[in-house]
């Protein structure tokens, strides 16, 4: 009925007598007697990373992975036949999905549980599949739930803090050699400077840089390797590099994948491959769990609007703003501007600005693309993963806990995890141990964002360790110079019109829109536009890798069970 029983990752148990089990008789062993004495439960009861495939002696299988997805599994139903695989193009399935392939240009990826095949499904983040009597049912085993300590000092919680980092750190480094990714931020900084702590000798530090004014951080990550006398390796990635690499990585993917950061730590794995190195510790996880992301901040100040009252809200400031009279006055103008977006219900006010809505789909969308696909799907994902979040949290929670599944699980993991195995390098995420998580979940809101300060726990439990540069600095965001690179090198403009005059062969964008796209938007702000013009590239040098032709016409939709 199924493939040979799958397990992935370094589960670990807390039943000590699988734990027991584990180390006599091997992981597939102690999941297989997890599900038979726990159930669906069973995964509760495990911490690490992990996925999970396993068929019991009554013919049930369940299926699982992680809280994070930091390990993947996709499964495909084939009558009465449960396949399953970490990659989604490991299933034999070779129809594509439309509406995956929106969801990808929407969210530059896709969100599980679809893929880019049309019967091929991922499990989403913490999720357990059971599969009985013909019957697949997919549910999480784990939802947040955020219990605010009482009474606790500053001190106290310092303290475990910095023992958990420490501990979680310390169980990452194993045998191998191993190294750690450093940007220069407080995430980065804090592994390399405990990793260099831990083992007593300088920790091997790779950092990317890029030669572009207003892009490059490089000088904070040499501040953490000064304080903490790292062993460091710089490289600074060129417009070659991405004509090299962005057509490997994005073959080396099992679906579309349309993280810009993706290459540059392509080539920080292999530079570290190269020298010897086994593995890396990424700094990933700290911001989401602690509240460092400025959105946060912005999207406290919008609820203020929510406190209103309603009279203020409904019968003054939104018809006033709505009959455009704040436009014509420079004053009111961001008065205006505030109350349109502060009106918007979260999550959907998170992607007000998104690129690909504001552009108008019926203008970038060929006919025939767009008839198949339901527009509203994105939406609704974003909706019902914010619900499952519980309704008694704080705002900075809820974005907190959204974060959690779009912004690591498929995101930010699938490009640290899928560019590190294309170099052949194992990784490791201190900070999403999940005795870190269970953490940041006991941590008061106000210690995660202090007014409109991003993260102050963090930052000042650190405070002492890191250097105060680092702690103060601004978040940049400065990314990839994609956009000005692909505006004058020639090559790079080339594979990048190449490739979005191949998404309109293909039927799926306008070439009009192409057109204007690449010798109108671009030229003028490539910065901006630099973004689009990357994900499409990504998507295309995706498609000829696997040598995939025209869409399907037909306007079925693929369904998956849960989110």
């Amino acid at each position: 009925m199924i493939n040979t029983p799958l397990c992935l990752g370094q589960p670990r148990f807390a039943d000590n007598d699988l734990a027991a089990l584990a180390k006599r008789e091997g992981i597939p062993a102690a999941w297989r007697q997890a599900f038979q004495k726990y159930g669906a439960g069973a995964p509760t009861r495990v911490s690490g990373d992990f996925a999970v495939a396993i068929e019991l002696a009554d013919d049930r299988v369940f299926l699982a992975i992680d809280r994070f997805a930091i390990q993947t599994l996709c499964y495909r139903l084939d009558g009465q036949r449960l396949a399953f695989a970490e990659r989604a193009d490991q299933l034999g399935a070779t129809e594509l999905d439309p509406q995956a392939i929106f969801d990808y240009l929407y969210f530059h990826v896709i969100p599980s549980p679809r893929t880019i095949f049309r019967d091929v499904f991922r499990v989403p983040p913490g999720h357990c599949a059971v599969y009985e009597n013909g019957r697949l049912t997919v549910a999480p085993y784990w939802i947040p739930r955020f219990e605010e300590g009482n009474g606790e000092s500053f001190n106290t919680l310092r303290d475990e803090f910095l023992q958990i980092v420490r501990d979680s750190v310390a169980s990452r480094i194993g045998t191998a050699p191993v190294g750690c990714y450093l940007s220069g931020g407080t995430d980065s900084s804090t592994v390399a400077g405990m990793l260099t702590q831990i083992t007593g000798r300088p920790a091997e530090s790779y950092s990317i840089g890029f030669d572009v004014p207003g892009y490059d951080e490089m000088e904070y990550a040499r501040l953490a390797v000064r304080h903490f006398g790292t062993h460091h390796h710089e490289y600074y990635i060129t417009p070659d590099d991405l004509v090299r690499g962005m057509p490997a990585v994005a073959a080396s993917y099992d679906q579309p994948f349309g993280n810009s950061s993706a290459v540059p730590a392509y080539y920080c794995a292999l530079r570290a491959k190269q020298d010897g190195i086994e593995k890396l510790l990424a700094g990933d996880g700290g911001d989401e769990l602690f509240g460092g992301n400025t959105r946060y901040a912005k999207q406290r100040v919008f609820g203020i609007y929510d406190a209103l009252p309603g009279i203020v809200r409904k019968g003054l400031a939104e018809p006033l703003t709505d009959s455009g009279v704040f436009d014509h006055i420079p004053l009111l103008k961001k008065g205006a501007s505030y109350v349109r977006q502060a009106r918007v219900p979260m999550p959907d006010r998170m992607q007000t600005y998104n690129l690909l809505m504001r552009m108008g789909l019926d203008q970038v969308f060929a006919p025939g693309f767009l008839v198949q696909i339901d527009t509203a799907e994105p939406e609704r994902h974003q909706r019902e993963a914010y619900a499952t979040c519980p309704a008694s949290a704080s705002l900075v929670n809820k974005m907190l806990a959204y974060d959690w599944r779009y912004t690591l699980a498929e995101n930010d993991l699938p490009k640290v995890v899928g560019s590190a195995r294309l170099a052949n390098v194992a990784v490791g995420f201190p900070l999403l141990d999940d005795r870190l998580l269970d953490f940041s979940l006991k941590l008061p809101t106000a210690y995660k964002l202090k007014g409109v300060k991003l993260r102050w726990f963090f930052k000042e439990a650190l405070r002492g360790f890191l250097p105060d540069e680092i702690l103060t600095k601004k978040k940049h965001g400065f990314g990839l110079p994609f956009g000005p690179w692909a505006v004058n090198h020639a090559p790079l403009n080339k594979l990048a019109t190449d490739s979005l005059h191949g998404l309109a062969d293909r039927g799926i964008v306008r070439r009009e829109f192409i057109d204007t796209l690449l010798k109108e938007h671009l030229p003028a702000h490539p910065g901006f536009y630099g973004e689009l013009v990357w994900i499409m590239t990504m998507l295309e040098q995706w498609l000829q890798s696997k040598h995939q032709g025209q869409l399907p016409t037909t306007s079925a939709k693929a369904v998956g069970g849960g989110l």
